[in-house]
């Protein structure tokens, strides 16, 4: 964090960042909604070189384990806010502004009493369309059904969002398969990814 987080880490502001600036050119942005450890965010970074990301994780041992990646891959792309989601959205996210919109694996929390805390609400399916520019893509993947249909229903009543599917679509070959995703797979897990564009 000492050493790289100057150069690839961005601080909380409420006020918009300029990706042009951060960057240093004009290309289509990308955001990560929690980036865990890392390794689908980069890899995703160095597959599409011509588009700049920005992940958002609040776990501090992911945010370092990022950097080195970012380091040892030489990404220009890439860049990282320790902070949370919803308010970096909110505040450093411009209306319209967004390419795409990644949630990968979100916590299900799946104790009933507990679903208030899932990020994927109301709220934040209007969040999520308002930081979007028409055409601009939103994908989410779950391994866990019942979270899945949560998600489904609560992202096909935001009316800015359309399906690009009937329900689920099959995984885009730009989202890798991840370590936590294998295991999950190996452990009977249906995985679902979810498909929605800005109208």
């Amino acid at each position: 964090m000492a050493e790289l987080a100057p150069r690839f880490a961005l601080e909380y502001s409420p006020a918009p960042i300029d990706a042009r600036k951060v960057f240093g050119r004009d290309a289509p942005l990308v955001v990560e909604v929690g980036s865990g450890m890392g390794e689908t965010t980069a890899a995703i970074a160095g597959a599409h070189p011509g588009t700049d990301y920005v992940a958002i994780e609040v776990h501090l041992p992911g945010v370092g384990a990022l950097l080195k990646k970012i380091e040892a891959m030489g990404l220009s792309n890439l860049r990282v806010i320790r902070h949370d989601a919803i308010e970096v959205l909110t505040h450093m996210i411009g209306d319209g502004n967004l390419a795409g919109l990644h949630l990968y694996f979100p916590d299900p929390w799946p104790k009933k009493r507990h679903h208030k805390r899932r990020i994927l609400q109301p709220a934040f399916a209007a969040l999520v369309a308002r930081k979007l520019a028409p055409g601009g893509l939103f994908h989410a993947a779950t391994d866990w059904p019942e979270y899945a249909e949560h998600m489904l229903a609560v992202l096909s009543a935001e009316p800015l969002l359309e399906n690009t599917a009937e329900a689920y679509a099959p995984r885009p070959a730009s989202r890798p398969l991840t370590k936590f995703e294998n295991r999950g797979v190996k452990l009977g897990h249906e995985v679902r990814d979810l498909l929605f564009r800005r109208r």
